[in-house]
């Protein structure tokens, strides 16, 4: 984005504090795009293909039909029509591409504050009262490092404070950089949506939008006693401050996560208790993966059910000391299940741990969990979990998005299957787009294959690791 563009009048403008925030650009789908050529500049989907999928990210070229994150697949697919490619999410190769765009940030900006898979927060300590043009080559830097590192695209804001710098970023996608100097700040954020302001969700955007508050200059102007009685007591003068451009917040590297989770949206209900047990298996094993990664132990245990009517039941069970026994933790969850044919049916299922420990303990006497756990019931509760990005369904046979290796044609991908037969395209983030061949479904000579590989990075570059699968 040029200088001019964002009506910067380059070193005139300067700040004692810049802080960064670096967001990739349509994240999932840039990566599907990355590995998989055929796709690039085409509308890609990438989500659950089920009836009550979800879209999880969308490439550009699918969002200038209107299609975004979060919205029902089936509504997506009928916005792009005909050229959508829809695919299942691959969550192994999100999770390794962000390490490695991690790994160049903080080759150049030591303490960086996580935010997601693709985006941080980060404060140079060279960049203290600096110019915008200073901001801007810096900022340039960082992007060229992404790029060189990855392949992929990262936009940058700049500003005095992470809700200015997170707003810029905002303003500078696709593909640039854009800079709020504190000078600016009224002239170049009063003007936008009060959603625009990092905290305003749904509920308090429409409290504010029936009081004929529209825009973020217009809350700001609100008094604090108007805001509160709009807010609360909590959040509204804090929302405020950050209206108003007051925004101190420091820059630090993330804490440990309370509490780890799985969960999993089902494509048809689940109505009996075997099918839940097999749920509950399944979510726990993902959960599973996350704890062993994080390398601590749990001591509480929590079920997370959603019924039909989308009312939300979880159970908890605490255990007389923290483990990482897949068996034990599995098992508790087991224990909190109730019957479907008694709470009617579930469309989706979570396992959490929380109460977590470094250091693993272990009971002295044996196996205490049946008779010392601590149960309790919170119905319409909600439970904080760590998104999922698999989508339900046992992988049966070959189906669309798959990643597969033929002794010939090397690495590849189903891009199509039905009547007995499969289309694979042949190809990887180097190869440049790749032929299609064909094959009956039981060919011998294909094999599944891991989703690292259509990147051709060098092994030290992958982490292929059990819990990177999910």
């Amino acid at each position: 984005m040029a200088e001019a563009d964002r009506g910067v009048p380059g070193d005139a403008e300067r700040s004692a504090r810049w802080v960064l925030h670096f967001d990739m650009d349509a994240f999932f789908a840039s990566c599907e795009q990355l590995t998989r050529p055929t796709l690039r500049g085409r509308p890609v989907l990438v989500g659950g293909l089920g009836g009550r999928g979800v879209v999880a990210g969308c490439s550009y070229e699918a969002r200038v039909f209107g299609a975004r994150s979060a919205m029902p697949m089936h509504q997506a697919r009928r916005l792009v029509g005909a050229s959508a490619v829809v695919l299942p999410p691959r969550g192994a190769l999100y999770g390794t591409i962000s390490r490695r765009v991690f790994g160049a940030v903080r080759e150049l900006i030591p303490v960086v504050e996580t935010l997601s898979f693709d985006e941080a927060f980060g404060e140079p300590a060279e960049l203290a009262g600096a110019s915008t043009d200073e901001v801007v080559a810096f900022a340039e830097q960082l992007r060229a490092r992404i790029r060189e590192a990855t392949g992929l695209v990262a936009s940058v804001g700049a500003g005095a404070g992470k809700q200015a710098a997170k707003i810029a970023s905002g303003l500078a996608k696709p593909d640039g950089v854009s800079v709020i100097p504190p000078a600016a700040q009224e002239s170049m954020l009063y003007p936008l949506p009060v959603r625009k302001l990092w905290g305003i969700g749904p509920v308090a955007g429409e409290r504010l939008s029936r009081l004929g508050i529209d825009t973020i200059g217009q809350f700001a102007a609100m008094s604090e006693v108007e805001v509160v009685s709009v807010l609360g007591v909590t959040l509204g003068p804090a929302l405020h401050r950050l209206a108003r451009g007051e925004d101190d917040r420091p820059v630090a590297v993330n804490g440990e996560a309370k509490s780890i989770s799985a969960e999993h949206t089902l494509e048809t209900d689940v109505t009996t208790m075997n099918a839940l047990r097999r749920e509950i298996d399944r979510s726990a094993e993902h959960a599973l993966r996350r704890l062993r990664r994080d390398g601590r132990g749990a001591r509480t245990v929590v079920l997370k059910l959603k019924r039909s009517d989308m009312s939300l039941l979880t159970r908890s069970a605490t255990l007389p000391s923290a483990t990482t026994d897949g068996a034990v933790l599995t098992a508790t969850a087991q224990r909190l299940a109730l019957d479907p044919m008694e709470i009617g049916g579930l469309r989706l299922v979570g396992v959490g741990f929380s109460g977590l420990s470094s250091v693993e303990q272990f009971t002295l006497f044996g196996d205490e969990t049946d008779e010392a756990a601590d149960l309790s019931d919170t119905d319409g509760a909600t439970t904080p979990s760590e998104p999922d990005v698999e989508e339900a369904g046992a992988v049966i046979g070959w189906r669309p998005g798959m990643d597969v290796r033929h002794p010939e044609f090397g690495h590849g991908w189903v891009q199509g299957a039905g009547h007995g037969v499969l289309s694979v395209r042949f190809e990887t983030r180097t190869s440049g787009p790749g032929r299609m061949r064909s094959f009956k479904v039981d060919d011998a000579a294909l094999r599944e294959a891991d989703p690292l590989d259509s990147l051709d990075w060098p092994a030290e570059h992958l982490r292929t690791d059990e819990d990177d699968e999910d």
